[in-house]
């Protein structure tokens, strides 16, 4: 199915061939597709480094507040492009009152004052309406949404947290070190019954774990492109989040140049190819032929296997699963529920053959929820019949929404097991409370594997077992009319005497005081697990409403992971704790510190881009973490941008109550270093430590010196005035 070569690669005559000397290769990389686009939108000629201006912008209801209000506190006085608000993550009213549509309002009279996009709540997902009205060939979109990926439309998306958008609204830029390229060479056909989410959970399966494609860009291209529709592309192409890499990008084709040509945008489109002799700094080799139908277990999309090979071996798999486990009767796997939703399960082609599986037969009781990705394509499925054909079947259609895939909708019975066609299975992250004694999980399986166990009352069963039509011939119309009439847009056209819109729970960030001479940690929480993730960090669900304000949202921090993590956080911010003896016995001075909270973790940041998971711990009084290392990029900048010191160290026994005393921080900062001395104190007993601050950048070492990007900002207006 997928095999990987560790190794220089060049296309020749498009075709794959082994290169002996790395560094050769990476001054070829320019003929990659990923370099062309990334060289033309860096304003910093360094062949180490690149700083980015991104085509375009995009958020959700559950960031956007955030990054206005971080801007506006920062200077913003019109969005310098074209920037779409879409509400699509807590458009339902989780909590109840008025919050909820608070922020649609606030983010509407935001695209009026500053000239944006706003588009209205279950009108489309984030994703999909990048897709139909903002992606273009050669174009860049960045996203305060870790899902944030158009490769397939010859676009690059990059996924970040907040504060990487406010520096693009005030006209900075995005600043990385030229990141390495995967060639993933797809070759082959797709067999009956295989879809999308099964191509993208092998691949998850062959590259996560390893770290092989770790903050890296895919590029992919190779015989078996021109054999898939543009919707398997693109569902295809959303997963590669789950992959670890940076972003991603597709060879393009007529079948892209169609996809523009019918969503009334073919100016967007451009034939992009790697230019010949093109080299990567490796390849996975992806053979459609060979693909089966896919389950990716919890707690990770990685966790995968083939049904198939699954059910010969459940018993060895499942044994160590607690619960889990008593879904397998010894013959098979139970599913309580399914649902088909969002960036990568909800479009057209996946719904349509989920609905060719069921057509004229029925689910006979199973739950199975199905939410097509935008209006457009749901009112496309209404005219090809394919609604009809489902809801006859027994399932229920949905709205535009998100809620799914981070547990604000469809959250399954305790102790279920839900299949679903969505991007993630991390732990709770379905909307359980284990703290409340609430358990269910999610298996990641595509949509036709998903109707077909729907078919069987919920017995796990492949797609390709069912006898059914696959038409790739029916894609999707687009009726332009329903984004004109309903979308409001005022990109480039700002108007400066709108007044923006307040609900009672909108609150602005609290002060953060700027980096004094030392520092002095208390351990808030140890994590020792081998990753956390941004779901445990700052827990999804419910706590979508409160996402504009920071003080009512950082009391969910950890919630589901560490209940006592708010309190002893706040404990240490606000002196309630043993600073003074611990600053005595290591020899501090108080008045020249920064006191405040840390958290010790293995592997911690995986997953979601969203900023609170840092933020959160700053309004708690955060101002360094320790880990082993950082699970993706994002996370470790969403830390710097909010003044976190990202520290690394080994994992070393660090404890709730020990205390890190780290002298001359801020002249260390200054001077460039990267190995900081401190002392670790526990009990009555102090040791030296060493904590290290690899790979930071100057500008980086400066937001930390500031205390965070609003001071960063404020310090700049302040030198101007």
């Amino acid at each position: 199915m997928i095999t990987l070569m560790n190794q220089a690669v060049s296309l020749q005559g498009g075709m794959p061939t082994a290169v002996n000397s790395a560094d050769a290769c990476a001054l070829s990389r320019a003929g990659t597709m990923a370099y062309s686009i990334l060289n033309q939108h860096s304003s910093d000629a360094s062949a180490d480094m690149l700083r980015i201006r991104f085509d375009a912008l995009i958020s959700h209801d559950i960031t956007y507040v955030g990054i206005i209000q971080t801007a506006r506190a920062s200077g913003l006085e019109r969005f310098p492009v074209p920037y779409a608000l879409t509400n699509c993550h807590n458009s339902l009213c989780a909590v109840g009152g008025t919050i909820n549509e608070d922020d649609h309002a606030f983010g509407l009279s935001a695209a009026k004052k500053y000239g944006g996009i706003y588009v209205p709540a279950n009108m489309a997902v984030i994703h999909q309406y990048a897709r139909e009205a903002l992606a273009r060939c050669g174009g860049m979109i960045l996203g305060s949404d870790s899902h944030t990926r158009y490769g397939a439309l010859g676009c690059m998306g990059v996924g970040e947290g907040g504060p990487e958008l406010v520096k693009q609204l005030l006209s900075n830029t995005y600043d990385i070190k030229a990141p390495e390229v995967i060639l993933v060479y797809i070759e082959g056909e797709v067999p009956h019954g295989v879809g999308p989410h099964d191509a993208a959970l092998a691949l998850c399966g062959a590259v996560y774990q390893n770290g092989f494609v770790k903050n890296k860009i895919l590029e992919f291209t190779g015989p078996g492109v021109k054999n898939l529709p543009m919707d398997f592309r693109m569902a295809l192409d959303v997963m590669t989040t789950e992959t670890a890499c940076l972003s991603s990008i597709w060879e393009t084709d007529e079948r892209t140049k169609d996809f523009y040509a019918r969503h009334g945008r073919p100016d967007a489109y451009k034939p992009l190819a790697p230019a010949e002799g093109a080299c990567y700094d490796g390849m996975v080799r992806l053979n459609l032929s060979k693909l089966k139908p896919m389950i990716a277990l919890p707690y990770h999309p990685s966790n995968a296997y083939t049904i198939e090979d699954f059910k010969a071996n459940a018993s060895d798999i499942l044994a160590d699963a607690g619960w889990i486990g008593e879904k397998w009767d010894g013959k098979n796997l139970r599913m309580d529920q399914g649902v088909i939703a969002g960036c990568a399960g909800g479009l057209y082609q996946s719904i349509a053959e989920a609905a060719a599986i069921l057509k004229g037969r029925h689910v006979g009781g199973f739950p199975l929820s199905v939410y097509p990705a935008s209006l457009p394509l749901n009112v496309a499925l209404a005219d090809k019949g394919h609604l009809t054909t489902l809801m006859r079947a027994g399932a229920l259609i949905k709205p535009c929404f998100c809620g799914p895939c981070f547990g604000a909708g469809d959250v399954p019975m305790h102790m279920g097991l839900s299949a679903r066609h969505t991007t993630r299975n991390f732990p709770n992250r379905e909307g359980s409370k284990p703290g409340e004694g609430q358990l269910a999980a999610v298996a990641l399986m595509d949509a036709r594997s998903i109707a077909a166990t729907a078919l069987n009352g919920g017995m796990l069963t492949p797609a390709s077992e069912i006898d059914y039509k696959r038409d790739w011939t029916d894609e999707s119309s687009f009726d332009e009319n329903i984004y004109r009439k309903n979308v409001y847009f005022s990109a480039g056209t700002p108007d400066p005497e709108a007044q923006l819109r307040f609900g009672p729970n909108i609150a602005d960030w609290p002060k953060f005081e700027p980096l004094k001479d030392d520092m002095l940690i208390g351990l808030a929480s140890s994590l020792d697990d081998a990753v956390t993730t941004t779901d445990e960090l700052i827990p999804s669900g419910e706590t979508s409403s409160y996402r504009s304000n920071p003080v009512r949202l950082s009391e969910f921090a950890l919630s589901r992971r560490d209940p006592g993590y708010v309190g002893r956080s706040k404990d240490i911010r606000d002196g309630k704790t043993d600073a003074s003896a611990a600053a005595a016995l290591a020899g501090a001075d108080l008045a020249k510190a920064t006191v405040g909270s840390g958290i010790w973790a293995n592997c911690p940041g995986d997953g979601s881009a969203r900023e609170q998971a840092a933020s959160c711990q700053r309004v708690l009084g955060g101002v360094a973490n320790i880990a082993k290392e950082y699970a993706t990029r994002r996370y470790r900048a969403n830390l710097i941008n909010w003044g976190i010191v990202p520290f690394i160290a080994p994992p070393q026994g660090l404890a709730v109550g020990d205390w890190i005393y780290v002298p001359g921080v801020r002249a260390k900062l200054v001077a460039g270093e990267t190995e900081f001395p401190a002392k670790l104190v526990r009990s009555q007993s102090v040791s030296d430590i060493t904590l290290t601050l690899p790979g930071i950048s100057a500008k980086e070492r400066q937001l930390l010196l500031e205390g965070c990007l609003i001071n960063h900002y404020a310090a700049q207006r302040a030198k101007n005035d």
